[in-house]
């Protein structure tokens, strides 16, 4: 799924480093396609129809055991194909394992992408994952405690909002300038900065 266009990559490119030109603060915008295979649960749901189809043919049929179990075989790989088309994989899956899933990769990245070693823990990262249709910010200390609570799921909220009218690199636009205002608002230009982390749009590969 393409979820920005080159455009809208440049444009980020360009909003993080607007943002972290009035900020000792650092951004970070990830997207991933997804943050799970979950191809265990096409095989869950392959395995329980095929334990449950030899049950009405034991009872009410005469048929020998070697064809029940001939159809119990290809119920099984039947199903388990089916099920292993990715649209309807992921549709099976449970909205909060998704979430569980999205969220566990945001804070691998937020670690993964050096956030966690800025000074005054003034690191940001605003990760989205497609496949889960999930997105969040994670703040380092150094500015989750000083900004309103509820403000970053606000920003979320709209950012989610863009992205389900197509209009994901507005999105992460809006979100990484209300990002850089709260982290300006406390944390202004000081001492310039050594190194920062990369300004560009981290696109990862799946799951």
């Amino acid at each position: 799924m393409t979820l920005v266009t080159d455009a809208d990559r440049q444009r980020i490119a360009d909003a993080i480093e607007a943002a972290e030109a009035n900020t000792t603060g650092e951004i970070v915008a990830v997207i991933a396609p997804d943050s799970g295979t979950y191809l265990h649960v096409p095989f869950l749901w392959g395995s329980l129809a095929a334990l449950a189809v030899p049950l009405p043919f034991i009872h009410w049929t005469w048929w020998p055991i070697q064809t029940i179990y001939l159809l119990q075989l290809a119920t099984f790989v039947a199903l388990t194909s089916l099920l292993m088309l990715r649209p309807i994989r992921f549709r099976l899956v449970p909205f909060t394992t998704k979430q569980a899933r999205a969220h566990k990769r945001a804070l691998e990245q937020f670690m993964a992408q050096n956030l966690h070693t800025m000074d005054n823990h003034t690191g940001v990262l605003i990760f989205v994952s497609v496949a889960e249709r999930y997105a969040e910010i994670i703040a380092d200390t150094g500015i989750h405690t000083r900004v309103p609570e509820g403000t970053w799921d606000r920003i979320v909220a709209d950012l989610t909002a863009c992205m389900g009218d197509n209009r994901a690199g507005d999105g992460l636009v809006a979100a990484i300038r209300e990002v850089g205002t709260h982290l300006a608002q406390h944390y202004p230009p000081g001492i310039p900065r050594e190194k920062g982390l990369p300004n560009h749009l981290i696109l990862l590969p799946g799951a």
